[in-house]
């Protein structure tokens, strides 16, 4: 069961991380970093990163008990 939210959490934190990284395109062409960050923040995908860091580290350190 571990194993499954650690890929779990490592899949989304994969998809959001280069979602991120796509919108980085954003800051040369028209925007500066404030409003990065702004348009970031309203993306839904972009949150994904950190949900998926958060759910991969309860994965591996969270204590699991099995009673089987």
């Amino acid at each position: 069961m571990r194993l499954f939210f650690y890929l779990l959490g490592f899949g989304m934190a994969v998809v959001g991380g280069v979602t991120s990284i796509a919108y980085l395109n954003l800051v040369t062409e028209r925007t500066d970093w404030k409003e990065y960050v702004l348009f970031v923040s309203t993306r839904i995908e972009c949150y994904l990163l950190p949900i998926g860091l958060l759910v991969a580290w309860l994965s591996i350190y969270f204590p699991f008990h099995d009673d089987g």
